[in-house]
């Protein structure tokens, strides 16, 4: 075989080998218990010959995400498929769940192995009696945290006191807890806990694009190496959680600040165009997201500046090699696939002749989308 076939038929052979279920369009797609990092280092020793290194490099992404790298064509919607079932694992486990109920509305869920880690909160959390039916039966707060500050520092207690060993990565920051998006916030809760109670999490997503001689090009971000999740991985230009008490206007600018150095004097002009949603369990934490959706177009001239230390570098691509990348391999933060697919479905990229075009619409709103 001649050398340069075969960098180009290895990757061809691993092109869609990601861990899912079948989509009604797709009923026989492949599948593997490849995880997201032995993927990657996959992709990256074929393309650079590395041995025993999983870091991609932008040589790394360019390389992937010409047309003439694999054989697939744009029309081809199953590598999309799959990064949204990547982000929509685990839902037959729900079973082992609890609901997480305040003020007799549904606001969580809590894995039942975790649940034994606020038995000991008697004070904070009331639990269903032990003859009761378990598949109808949920935590509570106690009756004493009658105020959404008396629930907060309670469950912020607790939180502390379990620590890093049962709720890694925790930022001091705090988001609302409520049924449903605009309803009545119940009390805020750590963000990094958020998971393990299965609260409805909120953030922001911002596709920052450009047009040039009749070309669309997305800046893309690759995150740094320190961060705790998904370090060294593509992500949007501009992405962040919903704080409490911050509104999704708000929180645009201030992330394009803080991430790209856009000021404020552009990104104020950021255009809100939907939201996606996703519902996703991995062991004790289940996490029920809903991402509202920004298109900023920037000026040609604009070059991105990262102001928090969160992101390594930015690169601009177009978008039909964005596509690429996003169809082809697992180097973009999971949620960051769904919000730049739905950008190619609204600006043409994706089309109605596709096979599977509605399916691949609708699974983008997977989760509970309120």
């Amino acid at each position: 075989m001649p050398h340069d076939e075969r960098p180009h038929r290895l990757i061809d052979s691993l092109a869609f080998r990601f861990t899912a279920k079948a989509f009604r369009a797709f009923p026989k797609a492949l599948t593997t218990s490849f995880p997201v990092r032995s993927t990657q280092q996959a992709f990256h020793k074929v393309l650079t010959c590395a041995s025993d290194d999983d870091v991609f490099t932008w040589d790394d992404v360019v390389r992937i995400s010409k047309p003439e790298t694999l054989s697939d064509g744009p029309s081809d919607l199953r590598g999309y498929c799959e990064k949204i079932k990547i982000c929509n694992r685990g839902l037959e486990s729900q079973s082992e769940f609890l609901s997480f109920v305040v003020e007799d509305q549904i606001v969580g869920y809590i894995h039942k192995g975790f649940a034994e880690n606020l038995r000991s909160s008697k004070d904070v959390f009331t639990f269903p009696t032990e003859n009761s039916n378990s598949n109808g039966s949920s935590i509570t707060l106690h009756s004493s945290l009658s105020t959404a500050e008396d629930r907060t520092r309670a469950v912020g207690d607790v939180i502390k006191s379990l620590g890093e060993e049962h709720i890694p990565g925790i930022r001091n920051e705090l988001y609302p807890v409520t049924s449903s998006f605009g309803a009545p916030i119940f009390f805020s809760l750590e963000r990094a806990a958020a998971p393990y109670f299965g609260i409805k999490a909120y953030g922001v997503q911002m596709n920052g694009y450009v047009e040039k001689d009749g070309k669309k090009f997305l800046w893309i971000g690759k995150r740094s190496q320190q961060k705790t999740t998904y370090p060294g991985m593509l992500d949007q230009l501009v992405a962040g959680g919903l704080p409490h008490g911050v509104a999704c206007g708000d929180n645009v600018v201030k992330e394009c600040e803080e991430e790209a150095g856009i000021p404020s004097s552009i990104s104020s002009v950021a255009i809100p165009v939907g939201a996606v949603s996703y519902m996703d369990i991995d062991g004790y934490r289940y996490k029920r997201d809903v991402l509202f959706c920004y298109d900023l177009k920037l000026p040609e001239s604009f070059t991105p500046k990262n102001q928090d230390g969160e992101v390594e570098s930015f690169k601009l691509i177009p978008v039909t090699d964005v596509a690429n990348i996003i169809r082809r391999t697992q180097f973009f933060k999971p949620n960051c696939s769904l919000v730049i697919i739905d950008f190619l479905f609204r600006h043409g990229y994706i089309r109605p002749e596709c096979f599977g075009y509605l399916d691949l619409l609708q699974s983008l709103r997977s989760g509970d989308c309120s």
